[in-house]
């Protein structure tokens, strides 16, 4: 399998010749896509269609970051604003029942428009553990302050989408929640104990199995004081590979990101030494990405492994 270790966004609602001229010859892993990349339905599946026969592979990864919400993606075809993560918890606590009802077709909803237009991952669930005192970047995007809700939760999202064949992400691992600043714009460090962290944040992801997961792009200084979960070493193997026991294929959060405090193709190399499969570059700058194809390796072994598995998943 002939493809560069990342995955790469587009700028418009379709691809333009020299997004078709880089994709061609440098051939990303995936391809992910957002609210500006959507129009209508019709013209979703074009484009899709159109990405799939770029690289003659109609099982080509192509994701979407549809979590609900304040997350959503495909807002010009469908208003989900209403149903957060939150929003399913507080439903959870009072009626299980209709929870269970609701939640799987919330999901089916989400899942039948993404296979009809044939996009096979979504970046869900937020497993992170939600904090009181912390910044307001994941709030309702989580499911909630008890690690158990949110375990029994995430595992039910991870489920429901499998069912559809709609393979999923689980982040932002090892865990978010304690974040207090948006890592959009600054570096959050996390202070909290090793063993706080290992009983709420890291047991939410050792708790639910996903193909997929994207990292935090956060510090955990009593882990590692000079970098995020997205460059260190020390994370990724000794908390979500072996703690963890995450098996699957490791996703670097954004590398346009400010919490990571080098150039753009540093960041993609660290990450990539450090122990990601898998780097994201989500803004579709044509330069950038230029910049990016120059230093992006071939996908390893491992990661051509679990490629195979995901499309065996998808049958």
């Amino acid at each position: 399998m002939n493809r560069r270790a990342i995955i790469l966004g587009i700028k418009g609602t379709k691809l333009n010749i020299n997004e078709k001229k880089l994709f061609k010859k440098f051939k990303p892993w995936g391809i992910i896509l957002f609210s500006r990349n959507v129009k209508n339905i019709q013209q979703l599946k074009n484009l899709v269609d159109d990405i799939k026969s770029l690289f003659n592979d109609n099982k080509f990864p192509i994701l979407i970051d549809e979590e609900g919400g304040r997350i959503t993606r495909l807002n010009k075809i469908i208003n989900l604003k209403f149903f957060s993560a939150n929003f399913f918890s507080n439903l959870f606590k009072k009626d299980k029942k209709l929870f269970h009802v609701v939640y799987n077709i919330y999901i089916n909803t989400i899942s039948s428009i993404l296979k009809n237009v044939g996009i096979n991952i979504n970046t869900v669930p937020v497993l992170d553990v939600r904090r009181k005192n912390a910044h307001k970047i994941i709030g309702d995007r989580s499911f909630s302050e008890n690690p158990a809700t949110v375990i029994k939760l995430g595992k039910l999202c991870i489920n429901f989408y499998n069912e559809n064949k709609i393979a999923t992400v689980v982040k932002h691992i090892p865990g978010h929640g304690l974040s207090k600043v948006d890592s959009h714009m600054l570096t959050p460090v996390i202070k909290a104990s090793k063993k706080e962290l290992f009983r709420k944040d890291f047991s939410t992801f050792k708790s639910c199995k996903s193909l997929f997961a994207m990292t935090a792009h956060a510090i955990y200084s009593h882990l590692d004081m000079n970098n995020t979960a997205t460059h260190s070493k020390i994370i990724i193997k000794k908390i979500i590979r072996s703690h963890i026991k995450f098996k699957g294929i490791l996703i670097s959060d954004d590398l346009s990101m400010k919490s990571l405090k080098f150039k753009l193709e540093e960041n993609a190399v660290k990450a990539l030494k450090a122990g990601c499969n898998l780097v994201l570059h989500c803004n579709g700058n044509i330069k950038e990405m230029n910049k990016l194809s120059k230093v992006i390796p071939k996908i390893d072994k491992f990661t051509q492994k679990k490629t195979s598995h995901f499309y065996k998943f998808l049958g």
